[in-house]
Protein backbone atom coordinates (compact mmCIF):
# COMPACT_ATOMS: atom_id res chain seq x y z
CA UNK A 1 0.00 0.00 0.00
CA UNK A 2 1.34 3.99 -0.41
CA UNK A 3 2.64 5.61 2.40
CA UNK A 4 1.09 6.60 5.51
CA UNK A 5 -2.13 4.09 4.80
CA UNK A 6 -0.58 0.94 6.35
CA UNK A 7 -1.73 -0.43 9.94
CA UNK A 8 -0.94 -3.74 11.02
CA UNK A 9 -2.90 -6.13 12.67
CA UNK A 10 -1.75 -5.38 16.04
CA UNK A 11 -2.15 -1.96 15.65
CA UNK A 12 -6.02 -2.47 14.31
CA UNK A 13 -6.62 -4.82 17.21
CA UNK A 14 -5.41 -2.37 20.04
CA UNK A 15 -7.79 0.02 18.06
CA UNK A 16 -10.67 -2.30 18.24
CA UNK A 17 -10.27 -2.82 21.75
CA UNK A 18 -10.29 0.41 22.77
CA UNK A 19 -13.60 1.16 20.18
CA UNK A 20 -14.81 -1.98 22.69
CA UNK A 21 -14.06 -0.40 25.86
CA UNK A 22 -15.60 3.05 24.55
CA UNK A 23 -18.71 1.15 23.74
CA UNK A 24 -18.65 -0.59 27.00
CA UNK A 25 -18.60 2.55 28.76
CA UNK A 26 -21.20 4.85 26.94
CA UNK A 27 -23.07 2.63 25.14
CA UNK A 28 -21.90 3.97 21.47
CA UNK A 29 -18.93 3.92 20.17
CA UNK A 30 -19.64 6.84 17.22
CA UNK A 31 -22.02 9.42 18.01
CA UNK A 32 -24.88 10.73 16.54
CA UNK A 33 -24.02 14.80 17.75
CA UNK A 34 -22.62 16.97 19.57
CA UNK A 35 -23.88 20.59 20.26
CA UNK A 36 -21.15 22.37 19.88
CA UNK A 37 -21.26 26.49 20.70
CA UNK A 38 -18.81 27.51 18.88
CA UNK A 39 -15.78 26.81 16.10
CA UNK A 40 -12.42 26.71 16.66
CA UNK A 41 -12.21 29.71 14.62
CA UNK A 42 -15.13 31.33 16.88
CA UNK A 43 -13.32 30.59 19.82
CA UNK A 44 -9.97 32.11 19.15
CA UNK A 45 -11.74 35.46 19.21
CA UNK A 46 -13.52 35.07 22.44
CA UNK A 47 -12.00 36.32 25.78
CA UNK A 48 -9.91 34.32 28.79
CA UNK A 49 -12.80 32.71 31.06
CA UNK A 50 -14.93 32.60 28.36
CA UNK A 51 -16.95 29.16 28.81
CA UNK A 52 -16.95 26.98 25.37
CA UNK A 53 -17.90 24.13 23.94
CA UNK A 54 -15.35 22.85 20.94
CA UNK A 55 -15.01 19.54 18.84
CA UNK A 56 -13.08 18.81 16.02
CA UNK A 57 -10.18 15.82 15.11
CA UNK A 58 -7.49 15.08 17.87
CA UNK A 59 -4.13 15.97 16.21
CA UNK A 60 -1.95 15.77 19.05
CA UNK A 61 -1.59 14.37 22.54
CA UNK A 62 1.10 15.16 24.87
CA UNK A 63 1.01 13.42 28.56
CA UNK A 64 2.58 14.94 31.63
CA UNK A 65 2.14 12.66 34.73
CA UNK A 66 -1.26 14.47 36.38
CA UNK A 67 -1.41 16.95 33.30
CA UNK A 68 -1.72 16.67 29.19
CA UNK A 69 -2.05 18.75 26.29
CA UNK A 70 -3.29 17.99 22.91
CA UNK A 71 -4.65 20.04 20.25
CA UNK A 72 -8.09 19.77 17.88
CA UNK A 73 -8.63 20.15 14.14
CA UNK A 74 -11.36 21.51 11.88
CA UNK A 75 -10.56 22.86 8.35
CA UNK A 76 -10.57 26.72 9.73
CA UNK A 77 -7.50 25.71 12.11
CA UNK A 78 -6.18 24.11 15.37
CA UNK A 79 -6.35 24.90 19.12
CA UNK A 80 -5.08 23.93 22.05
CA UNK A 81 -6.64 22.15 25.07
CA UNK A 82 -5.40 20.77 28.59
CA UNK A 83 -7.04 18.47 31.04
CA UNK A 84 -6.01 17.41 34.65
CA UNK A 85 -6.47 14.39 36.44
CA UNK A 86 -7.29 16.38 39.42
CA UNK A 87 -9.99 18.47 37.86
CA UNK A 88 -11.29 15.35 35.33
CA UNK A 89 -11.10 13.08 38.18
CA UNK A 90 -9.16 9.72 38.56
CA UNK A 91 -11.21 7.91 36.19
CA UNK A 92 -12.34 10.20 33.47
CA UNK A 93 -8.30 10.90 33.05
CA UNK A 94 -7.20 7.43 33.03
CA UNK A 95 -10.45 6.72 30.41
CA UNK A 96 -8.93 9.33 28.24
CA UNK A 97 -5.29 8.16 28.36
CA UNK A 98 -5.76 4.65 27.52
CA UNK A 99 -8.49 4.46 24.91
CA UNK A 100 -7.78 8.04 23.06
CA UNK A 101 -5.83 8.12 20.06
CA UNK A 102 -4.15 11.09 17.08
CA UNK A 103 -7.59 11.00 14.28
CA UNK A 104 -10.33 10.40 17.12
CA UNK A 105 -13.06 13.04 17.17
CA UNK A 106 -13.88 14.59 20.22
CA UNK A 107 -15.94 17.37 22.01
CA UNK A 108 -14.53 19.70 25.03
CA UNK A 109 -16.15 21.56 27.48
CA UNK A 110 -14.77 24.10 29.21
CA UNK A 111 -12.87 27.45 29.59
CA UNK A 112 -10.22 29.74 27.69
CA UNK A 113 -6.95 30.75 29.28
CA UNK A 114 -3.36 31.49 27.95
CA UNK A 115 -0.88 29.21 29.13
CA UNK A 116 2.14 30.56 30.39
CA UNK A 117 3.85 30.08 27.17
CA UNK A 118 1.09 32.48 25.89
CA UNK A 119 -0.86 30.39 23.79
CA UNK A 120 -5.03 30.24 23.33
CA UNK A 121 -5.69 26.88 25.26
CA UNK A 122 -9.24 25.29 26.43
CA UNK A 123 -9.07 24.13 30.04
CA UNK A 124 -11.35 21.26 29.72
CA UNK A 125 -13.27 20.24 32.45
CA UNK A 126 -15.43 17.48 30.12
CA UNK A 127 -15.25 15.82 27.49
CA UNK A 128 -17.27 13.37 25.21
CA UNK A 129 -15.00 10.98 22.45
CA UNK A 130 -17.57 10.94 19.53
CA UNK A 131 -15.87 8.84 17.02
CA UNK A 132 -12.85 6.33 17.20
CA UNK A 133 -10.41 6.46 13.85
CA UNK A 134 -9.60 2.44 13.64
CA UNK A 135 -6.62 3.94 11.31
CA UNK A 136 -3.67 6.55 12.28
CA UNK A 137 -3.27 9.61 10.84
CA UNK A 138 0.27 10.33 8.86
CA UNK A 139 3.02 10.09 10.91
CA UNK A 140 3.07 14.29 12.44
CA UNK A 141 6.22 15.68 11.86
CA UNK A 142 6.96 14.25 8.54
CA UNK A 143 3.33 14.68 7.26
CA UNK A 144 2.15 13.36 3.84
CA UNK A 145 4.61 13.63 1.37
CA UNK A 146 3.93 10.80 -1.36
CA UNK A 147 2.46 12.14 -4.31
CA UNK A 148 -0.14 9.34 -5.14
CA UNK A 149 -1.26 8.99 -1.33
CA UNK A 150 -1.55 12.98 -1.04
CA UNK A 151 -4.25 13.14 -4.52
CA UNK A 152 -5.71 9.62 -3.58
CA UNK A 153 -6.57 9.98 -0.24
CA UNK A 154 -6.71 13.91 -0.04
CA UNK A 155 -8.60 14.06 3.52
CA UNK A 156 -5.47 13.02 4.48
CA UNK A 157 -3.42 15.34 2.83
CA UNK A 158 -5.63 18.41 4.22
CA UNK A 159 -5.54 16.95 7.75
CA UNK A 160 -2.00 16.53 7.37
CA UNK A 161 -0.41 19.53 4.88
CA UNK A 162 -1.59 22.55 6.12
CA UNK A 163 -0.69 23.98 2.94
CA UNK A 164 -2.93 21.83 1.17
CA UNK A 165 -5.48 22.85 3.60
CA UNK A 166 -5.16 26.35 3.03
CA UNK A 167 -4.96 26.42 -1.17
CA UNK A 168 -7.81 24.04 -1.23
CA UNK A 169 -10.28 26.79 1.47
CA UNK A 170 -8.58 29.61 -0.64
CA UNK A 171 -9.88 27.81 -3.61
CA UNK A 172 -13.54 27.42 -2.34
CA UNK A 173 -13.48 30.71 -1.16
CA UNK A 174 -12.64 32.21 -4.53
CA UNK A 175 -15.97 30.73 -5.69
CA UNK A 176 -17.82 32.28 -3.31
CA UNK A 177 -16.68 35.66 -4.29
CA UNK A 178 -16.86 34.80 -7.83
CA UNK A 179 -20.44 34.15 -7.27
CA UNK A 180 -20.83 37.22 -5.53
CA UNK A 181 -19.34 39.40 -7.89
CA UNK A 182 -21.49 37.87 -10.69
CA UNK A 183 -24.54 38.64 -8.38
CA UNK A 184 -23.67 41.82 -7.47
CA UNK A 185 -23.47 42.78 -11.40
CA UNK A 186 -26.43 41.66 -12.16
CA UNK A 187 -26.03 38.28 -13.44
CA UNK A 188 -28.01 35.33 -12.66
CA UNK A 189 -26.94 31.64 -11.93
CA UNK A 190 -28.22 28.81 -13.92
CA UNK A 191 -27.79 25.68 -14.69
CA UNK A 192 -27.38 23.94 -18.00
CA UNK A 193 -27.35 20.14 -19.39
CA UNK A 194 -24.21 17.78 -18.76
CA UNK A 195 -25.50 14.70 -20.78
CA UNK A 196 -26.30 16.88 -24.63
CA UNK A 197 -26.82 15.48 -28.16
CA UNK A 198 -24.03 17.28 -29.18
CA UNK A 199 -21.24 18.38 -27.16
CA UNK A 200 -20.59 21.96 -28.66
CA UNK A 201 -19.13 25.28 -27.55
CA UNK A 202 -15.43 24.25 -27.88
CA UNK A 203 -13.25 22.55 -30.26
CA UNK A 204 -12.18 19.01 -28.13
CA UNK A 205 -12.72 15.90 -28.16
CA UNK A 206 -16.34 14.87 -25.82
CA UNK A 207 -17.27 11.43 -23.89
CA UNK A 208 -19.45 9.45 -24.69
CA UNK A 209 -22.09 7.83 -22.67
CA UNK A 210 -25.59 5.63 -23.06
CA UNK A 211 -28.67 6.97 -21.77
CA UNK A 212 -30.43 3.40 -21.13
CA UNK A 213 -34.16 4.95 -20.86
CA UNK A 214 -34.10 6.36 -24.20
CA UNK A 215 -31.53 3.80 -25.67
CA UNK A 216 -29.54 6.58 -27.39
CA UNK A 217 -25.80 7.61 -26.90
CA UNK A 218 -25.01 11.32 -25.22
CA UNK A 219 -22.02 13.37 -25.12
CA UNK A 220 -20.74 15.15 -21.58
CA UNK A 221 -20.90 18.73 -22.48
CA UNK A 222 -17.86 20.35 -23.52
CA UNK A 223 -18.83 23.73 -22.86
CA UNK A 224 -22.77 25.60 -21.51
CA UNK A 225 -21.82 27.81 -23.88
CA UNK A 226 -24.48 27.26 -26.59
CA UNK A 227 -27.89 26.52 -23.60
CA UNK A 228 -26.33 29.92 -21.71
CA UNK A 229 -26.80 31.49 -25.43
CA UNK A 230 -29.95 29.89 -25.27
CA UNK A 231 -31.18 31.30 -22.57
CA UNK A 232 -30.39 35.09 -23.80
CA UNK A 233 -32.11 34.42 -26.53
CA UNK A 234 -35.43 33.75 -24.14
CA UNK A 235 -34.90 36.80 -22.24
CA UNK A 236 -32.36 36.21 -19.55
CA UNK A 237 -29.86 38.83 -20.63
CA UNK A 238 -27.13 38.32 -18.21
CA UNK A 239 -26.03 34.92 -17.20
CA UNK A 240 -23.61 32.58 -16.04
CA UNK A 241 -22.64 29.04 -14.76
CA UNK A 242 -20.35 27.22 -12.52
CA UNK A 243 -19.86 24.38 -14.74
CA UNK A 244 -18.08 20.78 -14.80
CA UNK A 245 -17.22 20.20 -18.12
CA UNK A 246 -15.70 17.25 -19.55
CA UNK A 247 -12.89 16.89 -22.63
CA UNK A 248 -11.62 13.53 -23.51
CA UNK A 249 -7.80 14.97 -24.17
CA UNK A 250 -4.62 14.88 -23.25
CA UNK A 251 -3.24 15.08 -19.45
CA UNK A 252 -0.79 17.15 -17.83
CA UNK A 253 -0.02 19.85 -15.19
CA UNK A 254 -2.63 22.51 -16.66
CA UNK A 255 -5.07 19.67 -18.56
CA UNK A 256 -7.35 18.07 -16.88
CA UNK A 257 -10.44 15.68 -18.27
CA UNK A 258 -12.75 17.07 -15.56
CA UNK A 259 -12.27 20.60 -14.91
CA UNK A 260 -14.44 24.02 -13.85
CA UNK A 261 -15.53 26.47 -15.77
CA UNK A 262 -17.25 29.67 -15.39
CA UNK A 263 -18.97 31.12 -18.25
CA UNK A 264 -21.15 34.33 -18.13
CA UNK A 265 -23.13 35.74 -21.29
CA UNK A 266 -24.50 39.20 -21.42
CA UNK A 267 -27.32 40.61 -23.91
CA UNK A 268 -26.48 44.07 -25.52
CA UNK A 269 -22.56 43.64 -24.29
CA UNK A 270 -19.23 43.59 -26.77
CA UNK A 271 -15.80 42.18 -26.37
CA UNK A 272 -14.46 45.22 -25.13
CA UNK A 273 -16.91 45.99 -22.18
CA UNK A 274 -16.43 42.27 -21.84
CA UNK A 275 -13.02 42.22 -21.23
CA UNK A 276 -13.33 45.55 -18.77
CA UNK A 277 -15.03 43.55 -16.60
CA UNK A 278 -13.02 40.34 -16.96
CA UNK A 279 -10.11 41.96 -15.89
CA UNK A 280 -11.81 43.88 -12.95
CA UNK A 281 -13.06 40.34 -11.83
CA UNK A 282 -10.08 38.96 -12.06
CA UNK A 283 -8.25 41.79 -10.30
CA UNK A 284 -11.39 41.39 -7.49
CA UNK A 285 -10.42 38.15 -6.64
CA UNK A 286 -7.11 38.09 -6.80
CA UNK A 287 -7.23 41.24 -4.28
CA UNK A 288 -9.90 39.45 -2.15
CA UNK A 289 -7.78 36.18 -1.87
CA UNK A 290 -4.29 36.84 -1.51
CA UNK A 291 -4.54 40.59 -0.70
CA UNK A 292 -2.34 42.19 -3.49
CA UNK A 293 -2.37 42.42 -6.86
CA UNK A 294 1.61 41.43 -7.05
CA UNK A 295 1.75 37.94 -6.34
CA UNK A 296 4.44 35.54 -7.30
CA UNK A 297 3.98 31.97 -9.47
CA UNK A 298 6.51 29.31 -9.11
CA UNK A 299 9.42 32.32 -8.98
CA UNK A 300 7.75 34.10 -11.64
CA UNK A 301 6.63 37.75 -9.95
CA UNK A 302 3.48 38.62 -11.49
CA UNK A 303 1.80 42.47 -11.72
CA UNK A 304 -2.07 42.41 -12.13
CA UNK A 305 -2.59 45.86 -11.57
CA UNK A 306 -1.73 46.02 -15.24
CA UNK A 307 -1.78 44.20 -18.62
CA UNK A 308 -0.28 44.67 -22.29
CA UNK A 309 -2.60 44.00 -25.50
CA UNK A 310 -1.20 41.62 -27.95
CA UNK A 311 -2.55 41.49 -31.90
CA UNK A 312 -3.00 37.38 -32.60
CA UNK A 313 -2.90 37.95 -36.57
CA UNK A 314 0.40 40.49 -36.34
CA UNK A 315 2.16 38.89 -34.75
CA UNK A 316 1.06 35.30 -36.46
CA UNK A 317 1.79 36.79 -39.56
CA UNK A 318 5.13 37.75 -38.62
CA UNK A 319 5.94 34.27 -37.73
CA UNK A 320 4.45 32.54 -40.91
CA UNK A 321 6.26 35.21 -43.77
CA UNK A 322 2.37 36.19 -44.52
CA UNK A 323 -0.72 36.66 -43.87
CA UNK A 324 -2.38 33.80 -42.36
CA UNK A 325 -5.69 34.86 -43.10
CA UNK A 326 -4.85 34.82 -47.43
CA UNK A 327 -4.83 31.20 -46.89
CA UNK A 328 -7.80 28.50 -46.64
CA UNK A 329 -5.94 25.54 -47.74
CA UNK A 330 -3.96 23.45 -45.14
CA UNK A 331 -1.75 21.87 -47.62
CA UNK A 332 -0.47 25.55 -49.29
CA UNK A 333 -0.15 27.13 -45.66
CA UNK A 334 1.67 24.04 -44.24
CA UNK A 335 4.33 24.41 -47.51
CA UNK A 336 4.67 28.38 -46.28
CA UNK A 337 5.86 26.85 -42.79
CA UNK A 338 7.99 24.16 -44.14
CA UNK A 339 9.81 26.12 -46.37
CA UNK A 340 10.68 28.80 -44.45
CA UNK A 341 12.50 25.98 -41.85
CA UNK A 342 10.29 26.58 -39.35
CA UNK A 343 9.02 22.93 -38.95
CA UNK A 344 10.03 19.31 -40.59
CA UNK A 345 6.99 18.48 -43.04
CA UNK A 346 6.59 15.05 -41.05
CA UNK A 347 6.14 17.49 -37.78
CA UNK A 348 2.91 18.83 -39.27
CA UNK A 349 1.07 16.06 -41.54
CA UNK A 350 -1.50 14.95 -38.49
CA UNK A 351 -3.12 18.65 -38.79
CA UNK A 352 -6.15 18.60 -40.86
CA UNK A 353 -7.23 22.01 -41.49
CA UNK A 354 -5.89 25.48 -41.07
CA UNK A 355 -7.54 26.74 -37.63
CA UNK A 356 -5.12 23.33 -35.75
CA UNK A 357 -1.98 24.35 -38.18
CA UNK A 358 -2.29 28.01 -36.85
CA UNK A 359 -3.47 26.75 -33.54
CA UNK A 360 -0.38 24.63 -33.51
CA UNK A 361 2.21 27.21 -34.38
CA UNK A 362 0.70 29.28 -31.87
CA UNK A 363 0.95 26.64 -29.16
CA UNK A 364 4.70 26.01 -29.96
CA UNK A 365 6.04 29.31 -30.62
CA UNK A 366 3.98 32.24 -28.74
CA UNK A 367 1.79 30.75 -26.24
CA UNK A 368 5.17 30.00 -23.53
CA UNK A 369 7.10 33.33 -24.29
CA UNK A 370 4.09 35.38 -22.88
CA UNK A 371 4.56 36.04 -18.79
CA UNK A 372 2.84 39.48 -17.41
CA UNK A 373 -0.74 38.98 -17.67
CA UNK A 374 -1.69 39.97 -21.67
CA UNK A 375 -4.86 40.06 -23.68
CA UNK A 376 -4.43 38.58 -27.32
CA UNK A 377 -6.90 39.64 -29.52
CA UNK A 378 -7.72 40.08 -33.08
CA UNK A 379 -8.18 36.13 -34.21
CA UNK A 380 -8.79 34.91 -38.10
CA UNK A 381 -12.54 33.99 -38.19
CA UNK A 382 -11.55 30.41 -38.79
CA UNK A 383 -10.07 30.01 -35.29
CA UNK A 384 -13.59 29.98 -33.31
CA UNK A 385 -16.87 29.24 -35.63
CA UNK A 386 -18.99 30.97 -32.57
CA UNK A 387 -17.32 34.01 -32.26
CA UNK A 388 -18.30 37.74 -34.63
CA UNK A 389 -16.94 38.58 -37.58
CA UNK A 390 -15.62 42.45 -36.96
CA UNK A 391 -17.17 45.04 -38.92
CA UNK A 392 -13.56 46.08 -39.84
CA UNK A 393 -12.38 43.22 -41.35
CA UNK A 394 -14.77 40.56 -41.50
CA UNK A 395 -11.84 37.91 -41.60
CA UNK A 396 -11.38 38.55 -37.65
CA UNK A 397 -13.38 37.90 -35.22
CA UNK A 398 -13.85 40.09 -32.02
CA UNK A 399 -12.51 38.06 -29.45
CA UNK A 400 -9.96 38.00 -26.94
CA UNK A 401 -8.13 35.62 -24.61
CA UNK A 402 -6.32 36.33 -21.32
CA UNK A 403 -2.45 34.40 -21.12
CA UNK A 404 -0.38 34.44 -17.94
CA UNK A 405 2.56 32.68 -17.71
CA UNK A 406 2.07 30.33 -20.74
CA UNK A 407 -1.60 29.41 -19.52
CA UNK A 408 -4.86 31.08 -21.20
CA UNK A 409 -7.11 31.92 -18.46
CA UNK A 410 -9.86 32.92 -20.08
CA UNK A 411 -11.58 33.28 -23.49
CA UNK A 412 -14.16 35.97 -24.66
CA UNK A 413 -15.90 37.47 -27.76
CA UNK A 414 -18.49 39.08 -29.05
CA UNK A 415 -21.07 36.23 -29.80
CA UNK A 416 -21.51 35.63 -33.22
CA UNK A 417 -25.91 36.10 -34.08
CA UNK A 418 -26.26 35.48 -37.67
CA UNK A 419 -27.83 32.75 -38.16
CA UNK A 420 -26.51 32.77 -42.17
CA UNK A 421 -22.80 33.29 -40.39
CA UNK A 422 -23.62 30.56 -38.01
CA UNK A 423 -24.75 28.34 -40.43
CA UNK A 424 -21.77 28.62 -42.73
CA UNK A 425 -19.49 28.14 -39.80
CA UNK A 426 -20.85 25.26 -38.75
CA UNK A 427 -20.89 23.79 -42.64
CA UNK A 428 -17.28 24.13 -42.54
CA UNK A 429 -16.43 22.68 -39.11
CA UNK A 430 -18.21 19.40 -40.67
CA UNK A 431 -16.08 19.55 -43.30
CA UNK A 432 -13.24 19.95 -40.86
CA UNK A 433 -14.57 16.78 -38.81
CA UNK A 434 -14.96 14.49 -42.19
CA UNK A 435 -11.05 15.79 -43.08
CA UNK A 436 -10.25 14.44 -39.84
CA UNK A 437 -9.86 17.28 -37.49
CA UNK A 438 -10.73 15.46 -34.04
CA UNK A 439 -10.67 18.76 -32.18
CA UNK A 440 -13.41 20.81 -34.85
CA UNK A 441 -16.56 22.06 -33.66
CA UNK A 442 -19.76 19.75 -33.31
CA UNK A 443 -21.86 21.43 -35.49
CA UNK A 444 -25.67 22.09 -33.69
CA UNK A 445 -28.86 22.23 -35.86
CA UNK A 446 -30.81 23.01 -33.01
CA UNK A 447 -28.73 25.84 -32.00
CA UNK A 448 -29.16 27.41 -35.43
CA UNK A 449 -32.77 27.15 -35.73
CA UNK A 450 -32.83 28.94 -32.12
CA UNK A 451 -30.79 31.27 -34.12
CA UNK A 452 -32.93 31.89 -36.97
CA UNK A 453 -35.78 33.23 -34.15
CA UNK A 454 -33.51 35.98 -33.39
CA UNK A 455 -30.72 36.81 -30.68
CA UNK A 456 -29.87 40.05 -29.27
CA UNK A 457 -26.42 41.32 -29.06
CA UNK A 458 -24.40 39.11 -26.47
CA UNK A 459 -20.92 38.85 -25.55
CA UNK A 460 -19.75 36.05 -23.33
CA UNK A 461 -16.41 34.67 -21.40
CA UNK A 462 -15.11 31.22 -20.53
CA UNK A 463 -12.50 31.01 -17.15
CA UNK A 464 -11.08 28.18 -16.47
CA UNK A 465 -11.47 28.12 -12.84
CA UNK A 466 -9.04 25.68 -11.68
CA UNK A 467 -5.99 27.29 -13.52
CA UNK A 468 -6.75 30.73 -12.67
CA UNK A 469 -7.01 28.95 -9.03
CA UNK A 470 -3.56 27.41 -9.53
CA UNK A 471 -2.12 30.80 -10.59
CA UNK A 472 -3.53 33.06 -7.48
CA UNK A 473 -2.25 30.30 -4.66
CA UNK A 474 1.20 29.62 -6.71
CA UNK A 475 0.76 25.72 -6.81
CA UNK A 476 2.50 23.74 -10.09
CA UNK A 477 -0.88 21.55 -11.18
CA UNK A 478 -4.44 21.91 -11.59
CA UNK A 479 -4.30 18.51 -9.25
CA UNK A 480 -3.42 20.86 -6.65
CA UNK A 481 -5.96 23.18 -6.56
CA UNK A 482 -8.88 20.12 -6.70
CA UNK A 483 -9.89 18.82 -4.03
CA UNK A 484 -10.81 15.25 -5.08
CA UNK A 485 -8.96 15.30 -8.54
CA UNK A 486 -9.11 12.38 -11.31
CA UNK A 487 -7.04 9.45 -10.75
CA UNK A 488 -6.56 6.73 -12.82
Amino acid sequence: MSENTTISTNELQARLQKAENIRARDGVVWKDKFDRTHTIADARALADGTAVKLAGRITALRWLGKLMFGRIYDIAGEIQFSMSREELGEDQYKFMKANVDLGDFIGIDGELYHTTAGELTVRVAKYTILSKALRPLPEKFHGLTDTETRYRQRYLDVISNPETRNTLLGRFKMTQYWREFMNNNGFLEIETPVMQNVASGAAARPFLTHHNALDADFQLRISPELFLKLANCAGFDRVYEVAKDFRNEGMDAMHLQEFTMVEWYAAYWDWKRNLKFTWELIQNLIQRCRGTLQISYQGTELDFSKYEMMDYTARMNELFGCNILDFDDVDALRKQLVDQGMFPAGELDDLKSVPTLVDYVYKRKIRDSIVQPTFLYNYPTYMVPLARHSDADDRCLDMFQLLVCGAELCKGYSELVNPIQQLAAFEQQAKNIAGGDEEAFNPDNDYVRAMEHGFPPISGVGVGVDRLASIIFDQPTLRDVILFPIMK
